[in-house]
């Protein structure tokens, strides 16, 4: 049985306030991207044919100048990263590949280097958001990511699900994003 990965840390620094979880590869730009044996990050194949095939040669973090457009109006909203970037590279590093105005938002991850990391990766990623929601009581929270995966039927509701990829650039989930953004974040919002 595999224990819950929060039940002996400690509280995170920051708790409470509104929270984005957020992935990186397939939200914030193609999903299929490798870490080579020097800690080097590229696109693999399948990014680099689709690339090819739809005229648009993909970029790192191309999409986070439209993520921060869609969070300006809500400035308390804070990020958590829910990315294996943080695995592979730990989570300063993870946090200073986003443009500042999205760095300076990030408030944790998902996974804390106090984590069993093979337990941590057998828990599906609505587990692992689920687990950091239960430690850090945000205030009303969203996730992004392409991964739908087992994903828990409790909080389905709060998973906007990203194009692999196009992220949240593709239309029809730009317009679910705006529209949690809008009801989860803003005036009203229950």
């Amino acid at each position: 049985m595999i224990s819950h990965p929060s039940s002996e840390l400690p509280l995170p620094r920051v708790c409470g306030g509104p929270v984005l979880y957020l992935d990186f590869d397939g939200a914030l730009h193609h999903e299929n991207v490798c870490l080579d044996l020097k800690g080097g990050v590229f696109f693999g194949g399948i990014a680099q044919s689709h690339g090819v095939t739809s005229g648009h040669p993909h970029r790192l973090f191309e999409h986070a100048p439209l993520l921060w457009t869609l969070l300006e109006p809500y400035p308390k909203v804070r990020l958590v990263l829910s990315t294996r970037w943080v695995l592979w590279r730990g989570f300063e590093r993870a946090r200073a590949r986003l443009p500042l105005p999205l760095a300076q938002r990030c408030i944790g991850s998902t996974f804390h280097k106090r984590m069993d990391r093979r337990e941590f990766l057998e828990l599906s990623r609505g587990m692992q958001i689920w687990s950091d929601v239960i430690r850090r009581h945000p205030s009303a929270w969203l996730a992004v990511d392409d991964d739908d995966t087992d994903w828990p039927a409790w909080c389905r509701d709060k998973l906007v699900c990203s194009d692999e990829n196009w992220g949240i650039s593709e239309p029809g989930v730009l317009t679910r994003l705006q529209t949690k953004l809008a009801g989860t974040f803003g005036p009203g919002a229950a």
